[in-house]
């Protein structure tokens, strides 16, 4: 039993060991022609062709960020519920008590991710 015991931890380490070195291999590989676009919950990301480095604009702010201590930062203010997709914009009637999962930058960066307004 323990001679058995001894080849599973083996092995095991073995193959630990080989998916380390394919990780490392594959990470190294420079200009991948496809890049994983996050999706709103419950979707998967999603692959898209690479852009070339000079093509993307340096100072582009991405379109949502994640919330800092419950709150939006002053460049991404539109709110938004991951779970009930509803997003939520400065002046509106449920702004104030919304606990933000996501930040928008614009009402459009939260429509074109899969969100909806609020019903008035």
């Amino acid at each position: 039993m323990r001679k058995l015991l001894k080849r599973f931890l083996g092995l095991g380490l073995l193959g630990a060991v080989a998916y380390a070195l394919w990780r490392a291999v594959e990470g190294s590989r420079a200009g991948d022609a496809v890049v994983w676009e996050p999706q709103p919950f419950p979707y998967p990301p999603q692959p898209r062709p690479a852009e070339p480095a000079s093509a993307a604009p340096a100072e582009a702010a991405p379109a949502w960020v994640e919330p800092a201590d419950g709150e939006c930062p002053s460049t991404h203010p539109v709110k938004a519920k991951l779970r009930s997709g509803i997003f939520h914009e400065p002046g509106g009637g449920n702004y104030e008590r919304t606990r933000p999962d996501r930040c928008y930058r614009d009402a459009d960066a939260a429509l074109a991710d899969g969100l909806r307004p609020p019903r008035r």
